[in-house]
């Protein structure tokens, strides 16, 4: 799912395209798309676009007259800017949004389809489908703290929460967590101010440098791959492969449809974290340190 950094990204791409623009037609090829009943899509067609902007996870589209649109890419929906009139894909396209100098695609890999469109007529509309998460970057470490603890969760729920925290997900709070030195599954009511304040450093350093290093890397190109995984990225998607700070292979845990990837030297003191299913089914053959594990693989154990 495109976190912060990847949101931000496909705004630098799609102000300078689309803001001040008309929208001359918008061609719907998913029934799915379309959450909402009223106002229609088409409503806008004509409409200029006047500002795009984030909300969480969600990317707004403002049109005069008070016509919104609020699109939600979830985990595989994805833009693409093509020639105008360009055709929708057949297998993954979702939409086209027509405008003078091109043609915006939405779509979205897989077959279930989870991307959504809703269309809004106020800014209390808008509202209403905001998650209410933080936003790190201009909060204080106060706020920051307070959000953090409101309830006793993990770190890893607590960073990945919409409600909680704003615009983070699987990958950056894996790189947050690596960045802070802090256990995924460490306890948010066990942290202590110390650690609160790395936790918070971290969260604004690691958003704000991937944010650039893609700006940057991307240039006024469209983006042409928005992915999860980026090279040059410390803990997330390296399962496996050495920690950039001490050379210890990467671990992960799986949970639901989610995975940790942690550094068990920089993150756990040494200890290899299990998910529930797995400390189930090993019970106490389950492998406590990485030295442990090590030796369960080699030949002569």
């Amino acid at each position: 799912m495109p976190e912060l950094p990847d949101i931000e990204l496909y705004l630098h791409a799609l102000r300078p395209r689309l803001v001040g623009q008309p929208l001359e037609a918008v061609r719907l090829a998913s029934p799915f798309l379309v959450r909402s009943v009223e106002p229609r899509p088409d409503a806008a067609v004509g409409r200029p676009l006047l500002e795009i902007r984030r909300m969480g996870k969600r990317i707004v589209w403002k049109f005069g007259g008070d016509l919104f649109f609020i699109i939600h890419l979830m985990i595989a929906g994805r833009f693409q800017w093509k020639p105008l009139g360009t055709k929708i894909p057949a297998r993954l396209g979702l939409a086209a949004f027509d405008f003078r100098d091109g043609t915006l695609l939405l779509t979205e890999a897989g077959t279930t389809r989870r991307a959504s469109l809703y269309v809004a007529a106020s800014d209390e509309e808008v509202a209403e489908h905001d998650p209410g998460g933080l936003d790190v970057l201009t909060s204080s470490r106060e706020a920051f703290q307070e959000r953090l603890q409101i309830a006793n969760h993990t770190l890893k729920r607590a960073l990945t929460d919409p409600h909680l925290m704003d615009g983070i997900g699987n990958a950056y709070s894996d790189e947050i967590l690596h960045a802070a030195q802090l256990s995924p599954l460490q306890l948010t009511s066990r942290l202590t101010d110390e650690q609160v304040a790395r936790l918070y450093d971290a969260t604004r350093q690691t958003l704000v440098t991937w944010r650039a290093r893609l700006i940057e890397d991307t240039g006024d190109a469209f983006p042409a791959k928005v992915t999860a995984f980026h090279e040059g990225m410390a803990a997330h998607g390296r399962y496996g492969k050495p920690c950039p700070r001490c050379g210890t292979p990467i671990q992960r845990i799986r949970y639901a449809t989610n995975e940790a990837n942690y550094c068990p030297t920089c993150q756990t003191g040494g200890r290899l974290l299990a998910d529930r299913s797995l400390s189930r089914l090993m019970h106490d053959d389950w492998p406590r340190t990485l030295e442990e594990l090590e030796r369960r693989k080699s030949p002569s154990s």
